[in-house]
């Protein structure tokens, strides 16, 4: 029987492994301009040392810009940012022990969303040039962690419950503060980018802004896989993690600072995309139970595929507009969460 899982394990990782090849293949090739999908493979591999000077250039100047400026850094960054909410998902869900939680549970987008809005409706942090709206909502983001940390430890210790409600009053307030920064904008126009940021935006993608959430992805991701068994060690009960061996309120604080980093990060380039951290989780451990060793890689590769699709979505449904792809999440997540609540499957032990 063990055999058998462990090989579906492998077939899953395999098969999404090359539909997330594909799904890259085809988000480029969709739009008004059409494209070979071989010249999507060779503009890239053209760049590679030693490869590239074998790659034939049978591609136009047009092309060439629009795969390789416009679309490539957009459906990567689509990738990571879909990756990303997956496994801060799994992460948070396990921390909590309630399958209902999510990436933004501790405040972070909304204190992301302040410093946002104060770059797009005022202009501060222009001293970072074209970084200045991710600086802007890192540091909103970790001020909000900061204080969620404060507010949530008694006596040394964090318990799981305050850090939910500090985590919800956090949140309420920074969310009200945002709410006053918009209706105090100057400008129409400033106040309709920043609503659309709030609600997820890839269309700003670019090559200089890959790097850093990439790493932190990776980490992140390392991170979460090392330390797999104790995630399964936490849905026992602090109690039973404790008897095996397991730090918990050490194992506790690290997992919380790096969800809530990775989580920063993500919101800092994309804004706050609603649904993917949440939804995802879901899904896998239908799929492969509740083993975290399986469920971070498989909730990975299933989450960048998801976002690669909502954003294709969000970029050709009402074309030349544009859609913010968190209403295109919501409207996949919301039936989800509707037949979820029907089927009865909304905790870790799989019902009421």
């Amino acid at each position: 029987m063990e055999r058998k899982s462990s090989i579906f394990f492998r077939m899953l990782v395999l098969g999404l492994t090359v539909l997330l090849f594909l799904s890259v293949t085809l988000a480029i090739i969709a739009g008004p301009v059409a494209i070979d999908p071989l010249v999507v493979w060779k503009i890239p591999l053209s760049k590679l040392p030693f490869i590239g000077q074998w790659i034939e250039e049978s591609w136009s100047v047009a092309q060439y810009h629009i795969i390789w400026d416009l679309r490539f850094p957009r459906i990567l960054l689509a990738v990571i940012v879909g990756a990303g909410l997956s496994l801060c998902g799994v992460a948070i869900q396990a921390l909590v022990r309630n399958s209902l939680a999510d990436p933004y549970i501790l405040g972070v987008s909304s204190g992301a969303s302040v410093g946002a809005t104060l770059v797009i409706l005022f202009g501060l942090f222009s001293v970072f040039g074209q970084f200045a709206l991710s600086v802007a909502a890192f540091v909103g983001s970790l001020v909000s962690l900061i204080l969620v940390f404060v507010l949530a430890r008694v006596r040394g210790r964090l318990s799981t419950t305050r850090l939910l409600l500090a985590g919800i009053a956090v949140s309420m307030i920074l969310s009200a503060v945002t709410n006053f920064i918009v209706i105090s904008a100057p400008r129409e126009e400033s106040i309709k980018s920043a609503l659309h940021w709030m609600l997820g935006n890839l269309s700003g993608a670019k090559w200089e802004y890959l790097t850093i959430p990439t790493v932190g992805i990776i980490i992140g991701a390392i991170y979460l896989l090392v330390n797999s068994r104790q995630l399964n060690m936490l849905l026992m009960g602090d109690e039973v993690a404790g008897t095996l061996g397991l730090d918990v309120e050490r194992f506790r604080k690290g997992l919380v600072v790096m969800t809530s980093l990775m989580t920063g990060v993500i919101v800092s380039i994309s804004g706050s995309i609603g649904f993917v951290g949440l939804m995802i989780p879901h899904i896998v451990r239908l799929i492969v139970g509740s083993d975290h060793k399986r469920v971070l890689p498989i909730s990975m590769l299933l989450g960048a595929i998801f976002l690669l699709w909502c954003d294709v979505l969000a970029r050709t449904i009402i074309q030349p507009q544009e859609l913010p792809i968190g209403i295109i999440t919501a409207i996949c997540g919301g039936p989800f969460f509707i037949w979820l609540l029907r089927r009865g499957s909304y905790s870790f032990g799989g019902g009421e």
